[in-house]
Parts: C-alpha cells; sequence; structure tokens
C-alpha cells in the first residue's frame, strides 16, 4: 500500500508541474519555432461554475497551411467544455472572400472542411444571417458545424426569451427552422467566409482543379479593417483630422517628399564605361539607364512594425507593352520589403490572352509581369488559376511555376491531412510531380495568361517580337460579367463627355468668328 500512495503521490505532483502560467506557455510557445511543440496546460477560470478548469495549449502546424495554436478548456466541476483555433503566424498581405453555393440534398457540400479565424465574418444572404467575427471565434469545423452551433447558440436562452418577448421568441423560432434546414442540406443556401487577415479557407473537393461551386475573391484592406487587425490607419484615409499638429510640421512632412534622378544611376555606369573605353558596356549602360523617368521618395508607415519608413515610386515605359508605375517599401527597422507594380494610363478596350510555348531554359528565364486581375492556366495540366489568386508579381516562367506550387500548398490546408482518403491523396502527389516536372522540360508545356484588363506581359527573347513564334497575343471582348466584376458597368461618364463636347463646339464657334 505504501508503494502504491508513493505512485498517487509521484503522479499527483507531475500533475501539478505540468500546470503553468499564462506568461510561461506564451513564451513556450513563441520560442518553439521548429518541431514537435509539447502540450502545455495552466488553470483558467470557468465561466459557468466559477471555479478553476484546465486549459491546455499546442501549437501545431495544418500541414501547407498555418502555424495554429490549439486551446481546449474543460472544467471537472461541472462538465463546460470549450476549444479554439488561434493562428500563430503572420497576416496574410490582403483579404480574402469565399463563397461557396450549397445545394439541397448534396451531404458532401456540409462536409466541407472550413478554418475560420478570429477576424472572419460568416454570412447567408437567403437568410439575411451573418455571425461577426466575436460571435464564433477561430475554429476548425465544417460547414455543417458552423450552422448546427449557430443554431444551438440561438436556441439557448428560447426559453427564457418566450417569458420576455414571446413575438420575438415566435420569430426567432421561425427563423431556427430554416437555419436547421440549411444545416441538415434540405435547402439550398450561399456560404460566404469574409477574412479581413486572410487567415480563413474553405476546403476545394476539385482540388487542384477550379471548384464550380467555391469562388475566392482576393481585396485590398480598408483602413477601418487595418486598424480592427492591429495595424496603424493612416488618418488622412480613415477621415480622421489631425488635431494637435502644427502647420510647420505639416509644410516639414511634405519637405520630405523629393525627386531623384533615375537616370543618375545610368549616368555613373555610363562615365566608367567611358573611361574605360568599353564600347560594347558605354552601349549596354545608355540603352539600360537613360530614360527621362524620375523616382519620387516619400513617407510612408511600415505595414508590419508601424515605424516610419521609405517609399520609391516611379513610372517608365516597358517595350512592347505600356507604362507602369513602380512602388518599392524598405523599412530599416524590421527588414520588411515590398515591391508593386501598378498599370498605368487608360483602362483598355479589350481583354488580352497570352500564351507560350515553353520549351528550353531561355523560356523559363522570361520575365513575367502578372496583374492582379490576370488568370493563369497550364492545359497540360488542367491548372486553372482565377485571376487575383497570386495577386500581382514581377518575376519569370520559373518563379511563376514555382509561386504557383507554393500557394496551393499554402491554400489548400488539408493536401495532405489525416482526414484525407487514399485516392486523393495518391492524385495530389501526382499532380505535384507534374507540376515540378515542368522546370525539368522533359516536355514542351503551355502557359497562358488571361488578363480582362491586358495589363500582364511575357516578354519577348527576340529583338523584333514578331519574330518569336511561342508567344502568341489574342485580344478579346469583355463578358459583361467581366465588366460588372472589375466594377465597369457602373462608370457613367456621360456628364465629362457632355463638357467635352460643349467645350469643342464652343471653341469651334470662336475659330469660325
Amino acid at each position: 500500500m505504501e508503494g502504491g500512495n508513493s505512485n498517487i503521490n509521484n503522479n499527483s505532483k507531475r500533475e501539478k508541474e505540468e500546470i503553468v502560467d499564462v506568461r510561461s506557455v506564451v513564451e513556450a510557445v513563441s520560442a518553439n519555432d521548429a518541431g514537435i511543440a509539447p502540450l502545455y496546460q495552466l488553470e483558467s477560470l470557468c465561466m459557468r461554475c466559477h471555479q478553476n478548469g484546465i486549459t491546455r495549449f499546442l501549437l501545431t502546424l495544418i500541414p501547407h497551411f498555418r502555424k495554429i495554436l490549439l486551446s481546449a478548456f474543460e472544467c471537472p466541476h461541472c462538465g463546460e467544455r470549450n476549444n479554439e483555433v488561434q493562428f500563430a503566424g503572420e497576416i496574410q498581405p490582403r483579404g480574402c472572400c469565399y463563397r461557396l453555393e450549397v445545394p439541397s440534398g448534396d451531404p458532401k457540400m456540409l462536409n466541407r472542411q472550413v478554418v475560420k479565424s478570429e477576424s472572419a465574418t460568416i454570412k447567408i444572404p437567403e437568410l439575411d444571417f451573418e455571425i461577426p467575427p466575436e460571435a464564433q471565434r477561430g475554429s476548425l469545423s465544417t460547414v455543417e458545424g458552423i450552422l448546427v452551433r449557430a443554431a444551438d447558440e440561438l436556441q439557448a436562452l428560447q426559453e427564457e426569451r418566450k417569458k420576455v418577448d414571446p413575438q420575438t421568441a415566435e420569430a426567432l423560432d421561425q427563423f431556427l427552422l430554416k437555419l436547421k434546414a440549411c444545416a441538415t442540406g434540405d435547402s439550398s443556401f450561399t456560404f460566404i467566409l469574409d477574412d479581413p487577415a486572410g487567415n480563413s479557407f474553405i476546403e476545394n473537393l476539385y482540388a487542384p482543379s477550379p471548384d464550380p461551386s467555391l469562388s475566392i475573391k482576393f481585396y485590398e484592406r480598408t483602413p477601418e479593417q487595418q486598424a480592427t487587425l492591429g495595424y496603424s490607419a493612416d488618418p488622412s484615409q480613415s477621415g480622421d483630422h489631425r488635431e494637435g499638429i502644427s502647420m510647420e510640421q505639416i509644410s516639414g512632412a511634405s519637405d520630405e517628399v523629393r525627386r531623384e534622378p533615375h537616370g543618375s544611376v545610368g549616368a555613373t555606369a555610363a562615365h566608367r564605361a567611358i573611361a574605360q573605353s568599353n564600347t560594347a558596356e558605354i552601349v549596354d549602360t545608355v540603352f539600360r539607364y537613360t530614360a527621362p523617368e524620375e523616382v519620387m521618395t516619400f513617407p510612408s508607415t511600415c505595414g508590419t512594425c508601424g515605424i516610419a519608413c521609405e517609399t520609391r515610386m516611379f513610372v517608365t515605359k516597358i517595350p512592347y507593352f505600356q507604362e507602369v508605375i513602380v512602388m518599392a517599401s524598405t523599412c530599416d527597422a524590421c527588414g520588411y520589403r515590398n515591391s508593386e507594380l501598378k498599370p498605368g494610363g487608360r483602362v483598355p478596350e479589350k481583354g488580352k490572352r497570352i500564351s507560350l510555348t515553353v520549351r528550353n531554359n531561355k523560356d523559363l528565364c522570361r520575365d513575367v509581369i502578372k496583374s492582379d486581375t490576370a488568370g493563369v492556366k497550364v492545359p497540360e495540366l488542367d491548372l486553372e488559376l482565377a485571376s487575383g489568386t497570386l495577386g500581382g508579381v514581377v518575376t519569370t516562367v520559373e518563379g511563376l511555376i514555382t509561386k504557383i506550387s507554393e500557394s496551393l500548398e499554402r491554400v489548400h490546408g488539408f493536401t495532405f491531412g489525416d482526414s484525407l482518403d487514399n485516392h486523393k491523396r495518391s492524385k495530389w502527389v501526382d499532380f505535384k510531380a507534374r507540376l515540378d516536372k515542368l522546370l525539368s522540360l522533359e516536355e514542351p508545356w503551355t502557359l497562358v495568361l488571361d488578363d480582362a484588363l491586358a495589363n500582364s506581359f511575357i516578354a519577348p527573347v527576340t529583338e523584333d517580337i514578331k519574330d518569336d513564334h511561342q508567344l502568341t497575343f489574342e485580344e478579346y471582348e469583355r463578358s459583361w460579367e467581366q465588366n460588372e466584376e472589375l466594377g465597369l458597368n457602373d462608370i457613367d461618364t456621360s456628364s465629362a463627355d457632355g463638357a467635352y463636347h460643349s467645350t469643342d463646339t464652343t471653341m469651334q464657334g470662336k475659330t469660325e468668328v
């Protein structure tokens, strides 16, 4: 008996040692970036019986998705249990909005895996129903699980509500019938998951092929959303007035905007080449650097650490393409770097489809400009990426394929998870191998950029673009749906056109007089 009692005492002592304070858990979880993270426990207050329960923390990595922090609470006194998912990684550069069309009588649609971050909002337009971020914290569930949980939370206080406000309770009962019909698959509905942080996810059952029922849109966050996520919002963008700032400070800030001649870099290189009498280098330097562009430098704020940094911008003309605006930001405090390329000029009247047949290493090294409105296709793999998937990037053909591979591994979070059956697992492994084989150039393949705004470009390898027979350009008329998505259908220029024509008529009348 004494040996048994000593074992019991040792076990209880070990359990007490596992219970640590919150600060120790946070420091340990933050420091453990690699390897298998241990399970941490701490005592926390139960909000139901107000006794102490146990909260367990586990830092884990969902394969090819995100690093997340799982927390689970259990109270031994009243049996209360709950769990939560928090993202331990970084906030994504842009927000994401998933739209899933769920037909009636299809249970597979309700079993789709859903990762909802603590900043995501769920909407069902048919029911005029919205789950705000604070209602359901970060969770790892399914479409059915989220709807059932919402129905249970609304049902919890119905008995008390019937006594206090019978009319509202009756209306809520009618709504719960509709919500439960959606959760059981008896009614069709639209499931919208909107996350400004970009850390939410809905499983694609047809991945890596496009899902006909699922659409994804990426968007730039508003100043209000930036502030909600903890970024320092720009007062001028959010509409707030700067109070307590003197005119000298404002004028001093405006003086910080300065222009540096873009050709100064080339001038130094050209002077060096001329001094060395290197004719080939002189020609290369003159054609490479001499340009009328100017680099404008202005102060901005780092989107990662919030410290003041510099942003450089200049406008240049790309041969065989168009005028573009190049912007680059660097932060000396945290080392964050960001570059962005925006099209200049007017909106083109037609879209453009660019096709490139990749055969050798020179083709892999071609420069590629992919705008945020361009879609990418590789017909040999039946691969198609919707517009906005990778954002706007300036890279090469090889770099674009590498980014596609990394994006698929990141976005499709449950690619190699435990819940994936062997058929889907082998399908993904085979597709990944075929995608990697593109860069080995065992067989020719085709890269297609389809841009409704014609703001994408693939560089030719010949001096005259007409002599590059592997590269083809095709213009096409945009559909009404494409114009609607781009916001072009709502543009009304009739007032400007009328003012322009009236001015033109007046000028003609004066000329005749």
